[in-house]
């Protein structure tokens, strides 16, 4: 262990740091929410959607029917929707990220400034202590007892010391002791910052739900090519149109096959969620962190921070006998006084011990949460016969690991914690305190007890209903901490977790995931955990197909929270923790993660809720395209009359405003706690599919009873008309249609509330109104005054009602009996 110390250094002055600036040699850093306001822009503009409908809208005007162009319209609103939301989303992470980033100790003009990241020049004096995150390159100037963990860089597991000129990595962190660091790399010339360009050229972050539209959209571009070909070919060569007529068929055919607003509809809820979380001041460093919290069962709950206050009370100085109580007094409050970055405990100590005597630090030994325990050697607090003169060597830990657990002094200090408070051991040892342990030893030489450090920890007033939320939405809470097994026991117990004589002391778990992964799933309070254990105990619980919420605050959970599927670090923790986690609480409340559980579970429900109507559409939309195209062949074939695409694009676009448009948004952004499952993909499609063939397959047989044969259209001028009979036709194809797929929305928006009930009646009135107002009939080219068409199109739908509802209730049995597990029918099973 280093214990050397270099010489202080004053820091650059003010002229210094701006010729740096000037020059260009200060940190620069990427934006921290990614994509620029420009990004974002031609993002939200150019995309495969928006060039297809434009194609589309194109043909439509040259055709010179401009109320057949409406779905146009659809262009202006996915882009300024998208881009209004995810600006929102993009300056409430700014404003977060200002907030939550770490603020480095800079040294400049001789005293110490907390300075923004970006802000750090090349040859900053950058002052560090256990739990700050080394924010850019360089060399260590001074050190005490200074160990780096490098593991989330290199590998090593193991805390690497560091003496005077040794070489600090950006992004790795300080685990115990203290010192400084002069900054010799700054910006993208950094080594994290190197390691993060390289990695993002091969990897991309993991996103079922991302992954699964992309693959969806793939298919439908594939999809839309025969069909657009047959629908060109049935439209031009065989139904006897010309090219107007053709080109508004085969536009009638194509727009309803994109499913346009699906990929809005995700972006909106992705940036709802960011939006919602900020406004509780939760920060997301990675976007899909908010689809990993809806699968999560399983949270990992630090004690210290999480469920107590991060605050304690000195409650007893019990002292052994050992030395006088005086003494004791006194080397708590040199400890507290000499620790430069005093923990909770520490911080408590010197609140009650606010003057200490005048003795001089001759050794160090930080804390850390492997050894838990610290210590200082002092000159003049020496415990023997001349206390006062010689050297003294002091240590301050865990009881049951400083003694034999079967002592007597450990068994008091376990009794007195399992009433919840929490119990340090003062002690003294004959040799300096940062001498190697013995092989064997946890500390070093003859360790005496001089006193039981007794504190009070007040558990949060909002921790009860927290973990009460999450017992009604069956997510497992364990408690993992570094303290006392029957302490945190006490704690958990009090909140409804566990009890005293079942918490588990983690000196005692198996190493082997397998028996591990058993006691971890059995278990509900875990004591004296290491932060490995606590990486190996994650590491277990995924291997058992559970999706881990890991807590934390403190360095030691680092490792977990990086591990875990999502990472949530405390805003007051350490710049470490932070840094690693995905979700970071601003405002350190335990009882804001069932919000950010909840939210997750809102938006990646209502996206798979959503898919379902925008699929169902787009392969009703292909059946129906190839029905007609096939049809017409075959017509063509055995000399039949010629068989047209039955609607013009202003149907297919009303068709989609009350089942799909206006609901979808509604939906998307509604209530929603179901916990999400694997297998997005395969759950809609075998909704989607099902229920799109059947409202394919019902309009084409409506269509073919009422068709009354021929071309049946008729230009005058620039404008396209169908003939009376052929737009009655049109008309009673649409109707199945369109009631059809009302009920499909009624199914996905199951299970009904009030809002759900008044959105499905809005939905069916409005079509109700467009087929019974003589203006809309007029403006839609509709006319729904042929009562035999009609009376068709109502027994279609009822025929295609009754698949829906039999669709519905049989394809989550089949998923549950069929698939790779059961859980994979949640989703759907929900809305019955």
């Amino acid at each position: 262990m280093s214990s050397s110390t270099g010489i202080a250094s004053p820091g650059l002055t003010a002229a210094e740091v701006a010729q740096r600036v000037a020059a260009g040699q200060v940190n620069a850093l990427p934006d921290r929410s990614g994509r620029s306001v420009s990004d974002i822009v031609r993002a939200n503009v150019f995309t495969r959607i928006n060039a297809i409908l434009g194609v589309l809208f194109a043909i439509v005007v040259f055709t010179g029917s401009l109320i057949n162009g409406l779905f146009g319209l659809l262009i202006i609103a996915n882009s300024g929707i998208g881009i209004i939301q995810e600006i929102r989303a993009k300056r409430t992470l700014d404003k977060l990220a200002i907030v939550g980033q770490a603020r480095p100790r800079v040294r400049r003009d001789g005293t110490v400034t907390e300075v923004p990241p970006d802000e750090v020049v090349l040859d900053d004096i950058i002052e560090i202590g256990a739990g700050d995150q080394i924010v850019v390159d360089g060399e260590v100037v001074e050190a005490t007892a200074l160990d780096v963990d490098e593991s989330l860089l290199t590998g090593e597991a193991d805390p690497i010391d560091k003496d005077p000129g040794a070489a600090v990595l950006s992004g790795s962190f300080v685990v115990a002791g203290g010192g400084a660091y002069r900054a010799t790399k700054v910006g993208a010339d950094a080594y994290a910052a190197q390691l993060a360009a390289e990695a993002s050229k091969f990897t991309l972050v993991s996103s079922e739900l991302r992954s699964g539209i992309d693959q969806i959209l793939r298919v439908i571009t594939w999809l839309l090519i025969p069909a657009g070909v047959l629908t060109i070919i049935n439209q031009l060569f065989i139904s006897d149109n010309d090219l107007r007529k053709s080109l508004l068929g085969m536009v009638a055919a194509l727009v309803p096959m994109v499913p346009e607003g699906l990929v809005l509809m995700t972006s909106i809820a992705f940036a709802v969620g960011v939006v919602r979380l900020g406004q509780r001041q939760c920060l997301v460093n990675e976007l899909p962190a908010i689809e990993g919290l809806a699968r999560v069962n399983v949270v990992c709950a630090d004690k210290t921070g999480t469920l107590t206050e991060n605050g304690m009370r000195l409650a007893e100085v019990r002292n052994l006998g050992s030395v006088p109580r005086e003494t004791a007094d006194q080397v708590l409050a040199a400890l507290a006084a000499h620790d430069p970055r005093p923990n909770a405990s520490m911080v408590a100590v010197a609140e009650a011990h606010p003057v200490a005597p005048d003795w001089t630090v001759t050794a160090v030994k930080p804390f850390t949460s492997a050894t838990k325990w610290s210590g200082m050697s002092f000159r003049g607090s020496g415990s023997g016969p001349d206390a006062g003169s010689d050297d003294g060597h002091w240590l301050i830990g865990a009881p049951d690991v400083l003694l034999d657990p079967a002592s007597d002094t450990a068994r008091l200090a376990s009794d007195i914690g399992a009433t919840g408070l929490r119990v340090l051991l003062l002690a003294c040892t004959d040799i300096p305190v940062d001498t190697d342990p013995a092989p064997g030893q946890i500390a070093p030489g003859t360790v005496s007890p001089v006193a039981l450090v007794v504190l009070e920890q007040r558990v949060r007033s909002d921790a009860r209903d927290t973990i009460d939320y999450f017992e009604q939405q069956h997510v497992a809470v364990k408690v993992i901490s570094g303290d006392n097994a029957r302490s945190v026991g006490a704690v958990a117990a009090s909140l409804g977790l566990g009890s005293v004589d079942t918490s588990v002391d983690a000196r005692e778990l198996p190493a082997e995931t397998g028996e591990l992964a058993d006691v971890v799933e059995r278990g509900v309070t875990f004591g004296r955990v290491r932060p490995d254990q606590k990486r190996a105990m994650v590491k277990a619980l995924q291997s058992r197909d559970n999706t881990v919420a890991m807590t934390g605050d403190g360095v030691n959970d680092v490792l977990a929270l990086k591990d875990a599927d999502i990472g949530v670090a405390m805003g007051s923790g350490s710049s470490a923790a932070r840094s690693v986690a995905q979700i970071v609480l601003l405002d350190n409340k335990f009882a804001t993660l069932p919000y950010v559980v909840g939210e997750g579970r809102r938006v990646i429900g209502n996206i798979e809720r959503v898919s379902n109507l925008f699929l169902t559409k787009t392969v009703y939309a292909v059946l129906l395209a190839l029905f007609v195209g096939v049809g017409g062949l075959l017509g063509a074939v055995f000399g039949s009359d010629p068989l047209s695409y039955p609607f013009q694009p202003i149907h297919v676009t009303i068709s989609a405003w009350f089942t799909i448009g206006i609901p979808a948004f509604v939906l998307s952004l509604a209530p929603n706690n179901e916990r999400a499952r694997r297998g997005f993909v395969r759950r809609v499609l075998l909704s989607a599919v099902p229920n799109g063939v059947v409202v394919g397959l019902c309009t084409f047989v409506t269509y073919l009873i009422v068709n009354p044969g021929g071309a049946g259209v008729e230009v005058g001028g620039d404008a396209v008309e169908l003939s009376q009979p052929q737009t009655q036709a049109a008309t009673a194809a649409l109707m199945t249609l369109i009631a059809i797929a009302v009920y499909v929305l009624a199914v996905v928006a199951r299970p009904y509330n009030w809002w759900k009930v008044v959105l499905l009646a809005v939905s069916a009135g409005a079509y109700v109104l467009i087929f019974a107002w003589p203006f809309t009939q007029d403006l839609f080219r509709l006319d729904s005054s042929n009562w035999g068409m009609n009376s068709v199109a109502l027994i279609s739908a009822a025929v295609g009602i009754v698949c829906v509802e039999v669709v519905s209730r049989v394809a989550p049995r089949w998923i549950a009996t069929h698939g790779d597990e059961a859980q994979l029918s949640g989703a759907l099973v929900s809305d019955r």
